[in-house]
């Protein structure tokens, strides 16, 4: 099974990389089609994705929220700043309850290798100390569970 790897990398970024059983134009629809994507980005389980709207082009918005059964809730959004269809997004990356300070760039660069595609997503914050942060937030299971839930979604495709 591909496994997710998240990193630190130069200039305050965070870099998650993780494998798919699926040719990149599927990959890249499945990020991009609100459908698809309600059905694997909620994160651990108890989460359900409540919102998502996406105007795919360069600025227009997106904007996802979640709840939890315990009733809690998140909310985010930014603007796209580069499309390039199936290989890059560029996006900024705002949480309505800030857990950081400022907005984030979000980079999603989809390269494919015999029908596998690989996805990094590079996200660069404000400052290292807030990079350190995220690091040390429990991120990386919600990111790992949404993932493995899209490698589920892209075989039923």
């Amino acid at each position: 099974m591909n496994k997710l790897t998240i990193t630190a990398g130069d200039n305050n970024d965070l870099i998650m990389t993780r494998s798919f059983d699926a040719p990149r134009d599927l990959v890249f629809k499945a990020f991009t089609t609100p459908e698809l994507i309600k059905r694997w980005l909620f994160g651990p389980p108890g989460w359900e994705m409540t919102e998502c709207a996406i105007d795919l082009r360069v600025g227009g918005k997106y904007r996802y929220a979640w709840s939890n059964i315990d009733g809690s809730s998140m909310g985010m959004g930014g603007e796209y700043r580069e499309i390039n269809k199936p290989e890059k997004i560029v996006s900024t990356e705002k949480f309505d309850q800030a857990w950081y300070e400022g907005e984030a760039i979000g980079t999603l660069t989809l390269t494919e290798a015999n029908g596998k595609t690989t996805a990094v997503t590079k996200v660069q914050y404000g400052s290292k100390e807030t990079r350190d942060n995220v690091l040390k937030s429990p991120m990386e299971s919600g990111v790992a569970a949404g993932y493995d839930r899209l490698e589920e979604v892209l075989a039923s495709l």
